[in-house]
């Protein structure tokens, strides 16, 4: 089984995206240098080509003014063939690799610069197709090494059938550019293997957070969710890894919503259950106390599942659906918490302020935590004692807040009083309850973007604000003669100081 494993490594590797990536990217390289080279190679042989027909038509039409010139002179001595031939050589001024050769009577005649011997010696019906002509002819001479084109022009003048042929040999230089074309070739090859190597290692550089993402998802247990990937860059799999963390952020802040909803039903469910268990077991041994055992447990029953309920709620409100958002006057809503809460208990209720705006809020949802504060109030003082109700708007938030003149809360517990299953005490007493009526008020401001502000002094009362953001829309108040002196916020007549870190920002956002 181990004799495959390098098999399947050297495979893994080859179908790997970074292999097929770059195996793409060089042959789009190669294709490409090899097809500009080719092109390349084809301009120069037609510019040779050019260049060549171009020096050839000049000369053969220096010879045919020649001719023309010789033919319209009134000389004592005929002019033929031959003469033409030498006057012509005697003025031709040879180019490189280009030279000129004169037959008459099917013989060769003259040549300049070069004898024409290895050329008709390897190309033997050449001087048979040259001597036969009787109209002008191009041609050439193509092979792997040779360039040769040539304009033959035949003449007849007194009496003498004569053919003049112009040659020009790119050979020497159609090798020199197919030699630098292939050394071309050869370094182009060498820079591409270097920099497919060059960009085998980057490529690991750039994917190296997505293996390290695969890694970070492979290590990912239902015990250990708190491994991250640093985000370095800010591309594309920058922002695929900032996605991928912000998703392990979500699975784990619901692994351990999970967890924390366990731990605190197996928690506080444990105590009813052993209290129902215990006297449901004694049941049979003292039946004449059914109906008062009957009641402990329907009591204990109803407390448990409010608190099951509680939780439930706490759970739910991670939820997007959890809000159902809709705009409400903020001053009717005050007004008819207002009403909601005198009716509690017998306590000297007042309302303090109504702010005058719109807000965007889930009006069930904000009313449950504001009766949640009402309620916490109402435990915590007496008969005759104030509870305050009040709104307000300031800058572009709205203050909800709940104020009573009870005993207050200790300021050991001010710093933990928002967490489940706390209970404040007084002395060594600990007041009734489950402890989740402000964990599910901080809950539900949270959900509306907001937090929960809470200012006390031991023994001089308690003032719990909810403060939720107003909505772009609806930002403007209405303006009223004393909207000014509602917008204000009434904090500054409760005593006490401000908790530095009573402000619970919400950093969940839907």
């Amino acid at each position: 089984m181990a004799k495959n494993i390098p098999s399947d490594g050297w495979r893994k590797t080859f179908h790997s995206v970074r292999a097929r990536l770059l195996v793409w990217y060089f042959l789009l390289t190669a294709c490409t240098a090899t097809f500009s080279i080719q092109a390349t190679r084809q301009v120069y042989c037609d510019d040779l080509k050019a260049r060549a027909d171009a020096s050839l038509i000049k000369e053969v039409e220096r010879f045919k003014l020649l001719a023309k010139r010789q033919s319209e002179k009134k000389l004592s001595t005929p002019v033929n063939t031959t003469k033409l031939f030498d006057k012509f050589l005697a003025n031709y001024a040879p180019t490189r690799n280009e030279y000129i050769i004169t037959l008459i009577n099917d013989q060769i005649y003259k040549y300049s610069p070069v004898s024409p011997a290895d050329l008709l010696e390897q190309y033997p019906t050449l001087l048979q197709q040259w001597t036969q002509l009787k109209v002008p002819k191009k041609g050439y001479i193509q092979t792997s090494t040779q360039r040769i084109r040539y304009i033959a022009q035949p003449v007849h003048i007194g009496g003498e059938h004569g053919t003049l042929i112009a040659i020009h040999d790119s050979s020497a230089a159609f090798q020199a550019g197919t030699n630098a074309i292939t050394l071309v070739m050869q370094v182009t090859l060498i820079v591409l293997v270097i920099f497919f190597l060059l960009a085998w290692v980057t490529a690991g550089r750039v994917l190296y957070p997505l293996r390290l993402l695969t890694k970070t998802a492979q290590s990912i247990t239902g015990s250990d969710m708190t491994q991250r990937i640093p985000v370095k860059d800010s591309d594309e799999i920058a922002e695929l890894t900032k996605t991928f963390n912000e998703m392990l952020d979500r699975l784990q802040f619901a692994f351990d919503s999970q967890q924390k909803f366990l731990n605190d039903v197996s928690h506080e469910l444990r105590t009813p259950i052993t209290v129902i268990q215990g006297h449901l077991e004694m049941l049979q041994f003292t039946p004449e106390r059914q109906q008062v055992t009957i009641a402990l447990v329907m009591d204990e029953l109803d407390r448990m599942s409010r608190l099951v309920n509680d939780l439930l709620l706490l759970a739910r409100t991670q939820r997007p659906d959890f809000l159902r958002l809709k705009p409400e006057e903020l001053d009717w809503l005050t007004e008819e918490l207002y009403l909601k809460a005198r009716s509690l208990a017998n306590r000297d209720w007042r309302l303090e302020s109504k702010g005058l705006s719109p807000i965007t809020v889930d009006r069930q949802r904000l009313t449950q935590a504001v009766m949640n504060l009402v309620q916490n109030a109402v435990r915590h003082t007496c008969d005759g004692d104030t509870i305050t109700l009040g709104s307000c708007i300031k800058g572009d938030h709205a203050y909800i807040w709940v104020s009573d003149t009870g005993e207050g809360i200790a300021p050991e517990d001010q710093k933990r009083i928002f967490e489940r299953f706390v209970r404040a005490t007084k002395g060594d007493q600990q007041f009734e309850g489950h402890g989740l009526g402000l964990a599910i008020v901080q809950a539900i401001a949270q959900a509306h973007d907001g937090w929960v502000e809470l200012s006390s002094r031991f023994g001089h009362g308690s003032t719990f604000t909810i403060v939720i953001p107003l909505a772009s829309s609806v930002e403007t108040a209405i303006h009223e003669s004393d909207s000014y002196c509602r917008r204000q916020s009434p904090h500054y007549l409760v005593s006490g100081n401000r908790i530095a870190g009573a402000r619970l920002y919400n950093h969940h956002r839907h």
